[in-house]
């Protein structure tokens, strides 16, 4: 075709695959040429975006507890020969570009993230199996935490300390993707209170995100109320940094004045001092991608709830309230 065109092959390959530019004459002259040898291009199949992958679906991914599940997921999925494919769903565009067919996917792990009924039944077109790390998805595979005992155990260490006023820094409550973990957490902090027959005070439940800036907001909006509660339960440890250092630097002494709990014990909480709720993130997503490759495999007998345990972690930030 080249030499009936009088043409290098290069030029040929980039005209027919229009790679780069060709000039309109040229490629007249390839074209002519293609039909007078009557070459029909064979259709290239179209590759995935990765062979044997599997798409780990998470809402702020480089936030500890995801990053932790998503090594986690990676460590046992690349055991097992698949590649992981991390899609930030807590970003709006990426968020309504969920995996399609040409993902060429061998499974979805959705880490802690909700889906509208709408989304999940774009996700179940795929015909691929589905595990979950946190949250829940019914009738799926699901690994995770008991999040509603496990605030219930952080309130009751503060009550059980002597504490009648507790305040909670609470997640976003309109950050839909997140939601069934922040109601989860809300009920135990309110099932705390009212077995041991508490009030339950809205003003002091403040729900404004779940990183330290949150947390530093929250305490702020706290300390500029009528009445200072004497505990925080925050619903992350990142809170709960956060309102540690507004605390410190508005002279209130922790836990002297206040006491403050997290919930997570990231590596930081120790340093920290914080007090807190463990909770097992790596071995959660490593469960959950172990379940995943029995479903993959057809092994996967029924369909797993599994509840990892969480634990009390006592440090310096909680002690009995100011008499």
């Amino acid at each position: 075709m080249a030499r009936l065109a009088g043409v290098a092959p290069s030029t040929v390959s980039r005209s027919l695959t229009g790679t780069s530019y060709v000039a309109a004459d040229t490629r007249e002259r390839i074209r002519r040429a293609a039909a007078e040898l009557a070459y029909a291009p064979t259709e290239r199949p179209r590759r995935p975006a990765a062979p044997h992958a599997v798409a780990a679906l998470a809402r702020f991914p480089s936030a500890w507890f995801f990053a932790e599940a998503v090594g986690g997921v990676e460590r046992v999925l690349r055991a097992g020969g698949y590649q992981v494919v991390l899609h930030n769903v807590g970003d709006p565009a990426a968020r309504a570009d969920l995996p399609g067919d040409d993902w060429g996917l061998a499974g979805l792990i959705v880490v802690a993230s909700s889906f509208t009924d709408a989304e999940r039944a774009r996700l179940l077109e795929l015909r691929v199996p589905v595990t979950v790390v946190g949250g829940s998805w019914p009738g799926m595979p699901r690994v995770g935490i008991d999040d509603r005992a496990g605030a219930a155990t952080a309130v009751r260490h503060l009550i059980g300390l002597g504490h009648t006023e507790i305040a909670l820094l609470g997640f976003d409550p309109d950050d839909g993707v997140g939601r069934e973990v922040t109601e989860a957490r809300t009920r135990g902090y309110v099932d705390a209170l009212t077995d041991a027959g508490l009030e339950v005070r809205p003003e002091w439940m403040v729900a404004l995100g779940d990183d330290a800036v949150a947390g530093a907001r929250a305490v702020e909006l706290l300390l500029g109320g009528a009445r200072l509660p004497t505990a925080v339960f925050a619903m992350s440890d990142e809170m709960a940094l956060g309102a540690l250092r507004t605390l410190r630097r508005a002279g209130v002494d922790v836990p002297g004045r206040m006491s403050v709990i997290g919930f997570d014990d990231q590596a930081v909480a120790e340093y920290a001092d914080l007090t807190t709720i463990a909770q097992p993130a790596r071995e959660q997503g490593e469960c959950a991608a172990a379940l995943l490759l029995e479903a993959v495999d057809d092994t996967l007998d029924g369909t797993p709830d599994i509840d990892l345990p969480t634990r009390l972690v006592v440090r310096g930030t909680t002690g009995p309230p100011p008499r």
